[in-house]
């Protein structure tokens, strides 16, 4: 199609159609600066209009793309090339999230890339239809599909979207018709036949779109259910039908649980550290049916650097110290912190308000007291080795060593919790004889099949339900809170004192630290999480993870007084260290066999990508470039394995394949062959372009074998010379 008015004007009519995908976006998402997705639509129709190669078009896009992924998510200028290696990162890190189908893990960068993408891959489409098969018609009907389903079920109004898209997609469809009977027919256009067809299309469809809009409209058949969505996502929790959708992230009051939530990717904040930690914030103790709530609250200062008094490790514990820097990306007054905490170092004299009871230790300013969000902080801990062995010691409550109040306070349990609860965990635990033991029984009965983790239709009791017995034995369908709880409460209504943790997971792999011992890893809302620990007298407080498709990262060596059975759990792998080696240890006599861990070896590719990013990126960009340069020389090299391929066969039956293969290669050299042209009609515009009669006769031996499926013996070995001869003008 040539670069005239008439196709300017159709590809205006495709920009506006494209463009009305993009208007609901900004209304119904949280996505800004559309303005700069819609001048990229723009710039693809431009681009192709001018019929600009392709590797010119790809440059430019890119550019645009990097420029406002750039100006909308990083505050270095754009030639200070420092944010494209935090850009490459992210991209990594978010290849792999998809990979694990962690959708809700995408970043804002990511996602704006993304839509940079498909929008690009969409102006293409509509571009090909446009002019190449001339045919626009599914892509109008889709455009009103998806306006006015917008309509019905959301809060987006397409009364003139509507107008608008009818008024552009019945333009564009009678332009296109006109031009394939133009093709068809084998007529020039001129200015005189353009106005003799554009005339009554446009009366036609001015006529159309203002009877539409003065005819009396008829009342709708269903009322308008977006209100009842809109009550439906702010309905409470009273009746047990769902107190609405939230958002995940840390909050304060627990008092009622349940309810479905939708993510929120978030940082929170980044940690510096040896290997993932879980991230602590606050304990409760009181479980009150629907939710937990502490059950008093004890304050006390401490100095800045002092040592904070918060679940103590026991001195026969084997630890290892440790320490961890943190980069706040949320301004949060409280302290977040790794079990086993010993002390936390700022830039600044702050003062620690810690609460005993919950263990929330709070930031404020020291001057004058008041709540303060620092923007880093170094917390030193120790990281506890546990013995089974040990573990198993307790196997009931000794007052000598748990005081009565303290067993009180946390095996509390309301008066109306069904009885059934107790069962359930009595029949879990019955094989069992210690705390240990019971406690990762329960833990274990949580992973079965008949749970299932989720996110969404999550229900919330009614007043006369029970929160765990709701989610034990009628839903089972839930997250961390339901797990957590649910476990909290079975090992309570035994006698196994236990605590509510809320705080973080480990988040996500970001990129090794200039420290070479330690890794920097991300924490979003997401990962916002609770789990439960227990208390053993002679081991302190110890974390269980019971939601499914969790794990922490307690270690716990199970090897027995004798040496036997070496095993040591660690519920959480370690990100490996840049100078990590993989040496035999000779003085091993047994060696553990070797399973496949689909975890770690995406981590390895994940590793290899962030040290190795800048030579994946050449080595991708001269793929691309290779497999572009075949794609465009195509019409040389695949006619010659024709050619070798051919030589091979003998069989007469072979003209078949050959004839087809020929015209394939004949319409990739140009000669493209009318949809209403015959064969022999066909064959002698190829004999008139080459001067030859080879093709015609060609044609008439294909016709030969087609209509009678049979050739004399011996045909295929003169034919073949006719077929080589044709496909070697062609690579000419």
């Amino acid at each position: 199609m040539k670069r005239d008015f008439q196709s300017f004007t159709l590809y205006m009519f495709g920009f506006l159609l494209l463009w009305e995908w993009l208007r609901p976006v900004e209304q119904l998402t949280t996505t800004d600066h559309i303005e700069m997705f819609v001048i990229f639509i723009l710039l693809s129709f431009t681009l192709a209009f001018l019929r600009m190669k392709w590797i010119w078009q790809t440059i430019i896009k890119l550019w645009f793309i990097l420029f406002s992924v750039n100006m909308f998510h990083y505050e270095e200028g754009f030639f200070q090339f420092s944010w494209i290696t935090f850009f490459t990162d992210d991209l990594t890190t978010n290849f792999s999230r998809i990979v694990a189908r962690n959708w809700l893990g995408l970043t804002n960068e990511f996602r704006t890339f993304l839509l940079f993408i498909l929008l690009w891959l969409m102006a293409y489409l509509v571009h090909y239809w446009l002019l190449n098969r001339k045919r626009i018609f599914i892509f109008f009907f889709m455009t009103l599909i998806y306006i006015t389903v917008l309509d019905t079920f959301t809060l987006y109004s397409a009364k003139t979207a509507i107008v608008r898209t009818v008024i552009v997609g019945f333009a564009v469809l009678g332009m296109l018709t006109y031009y394939r009977i133009l093709a068809r027919e084998n007529i020039s256009g001129n200015s005189f036949t353009v106005r003799k067809w554009i005339r009554p299309l446009v009366i036609m469809i001015t006529f159309s779109v203002i009877v539409g809009i003065i005819s009396p409209k008829f009342a709708p058949i269903w009322p308008d259910p977006v209100p009842y969505l809109k009550a439906a996502g702010n309905k409470g929790g009273e009746d047990g039908v769902g107190k609405g959708v939230a958002k995940v992230g840390y909050g304060t009051d627990d008092s009622r649980l349940g309810g479905s939530f939708i993510g929120d990717d978030s940082v929170v904040f980044r940690a510096e550290a040896a290997e993932k930690n879980y991230w602590k914030v606050e304990t409760k103790d009181h479980y009150t049916g629907k939710g937990w709530i502490p059950s008093e609250s004890t304050l006390s200062r401490i100095g800045g650097e002092d040592l904070i008094p918060v679940s103590s490790i026991p001195s026969n514990v084997e630890t290892r110290d440790e320490n961890a820097s943190l980069f706040m990306f949320m301004d949060y007054d409280h302290l977040i912190y790794p079990a086993g905490i010993q002390r936390v170092q700022f830039q600044r004299n702050y003062i620690l308000e810690i609460d005993s009871i919950k263990e929330k230790v709070s930031i404020l300013n020291g001057f004058d007291s008041a709540p303060i969000a620092p923007d880093s902080y170094s917390v030193e801990y120790k990281v506890p080795k546990y013995q089974a062995t040990e573990l198993r010691e307790t196997v009931a409550a000794d007052p000598n060593q748990i005081d009565a109040e303290f067993l009180a306070r946390y095996t509390q349990l309301p008066d109306n919790l069904p009885d059934r609860v107790k069962e359930l965990a009595e029949s879990i635990t019955e094989k069992e004889t210690n705390w240990f033991d019971k406690a990762k029984a329960v833990e274990r009965h949580f992973g079965g099949s008949g749970f299932t983790y989720s996110q969404s239709d999550v229900a919330v009791p009614g007043e006369n339900d029970d929160y765990v017995d709701q989610f034990l034995f009628e839903t089972k369908i839930g997250y961390c809170d339901n797990f957590s709880t649910s476990m909290a409460v079975l090992l309570r209504s035994i006698g196994i004192p236990t605590r509510w943790v809320k705080g973080y997971t480990g988040g996500e792999f970001l990129k090794y630290s200039e420290d070479d011992s330690k890794q920097i890893y991300e924490i979003t809302n997401n990962n916002a999480h609770s789990w439960v620990e227990v208390y053993f007298p002679n081991q302190g407080w110890v974390p269980f993870e019971p939601t499914k498709g969790f794990t922490n990262s307690v270690s716990i060596d199970f090897t027995n007084n004798d040496g036997t059975t070496p095993a040591v759990e660690t519920t959480a792998p370690m990100a490996p260290k840049p100078q990590e080696s993989l040496e035999e240890d000779n003085s091993k006599t047994e060696k553990t066999e070797q399973t496949f861990s689909f975890s770690n070896f995406w981590l390895s590719i994940k590793t290899f990508f962030n040290q190795e990013w800048k030579w994946v990126f050449v080595l991708f960009v001269a793929v691309i470039g290779t497999t572009g340069l075949m794609y465009r020389l195509r019409g040389k090299w695949i006619p010659r394995i024709y050619l070798l391929q051919f030589r091979l066969r003998k069989r007469d039956e072979n003209i078949g394949k050959a004839y087809l293969i020929l015209l394939e290669q004949l319409e990739r050299y140009g000669l493209k062959r009318n949809e209403d042209q015959t064969l022999r009609n066909y064959a002698r515009y190829i004999d008139t372009f080459f001067a030859s009669r080879e093709m015609s006769k060609l044609t008439e031996r294909y016709e030969q074998y087609l209509y009678h499926q049979k050739l004399p013996e011996g045909s295929w070995k003169d034919t073949q010379e006719l077929w080589e001869n044709l496909i070697k003008k062609t690579i000419a």
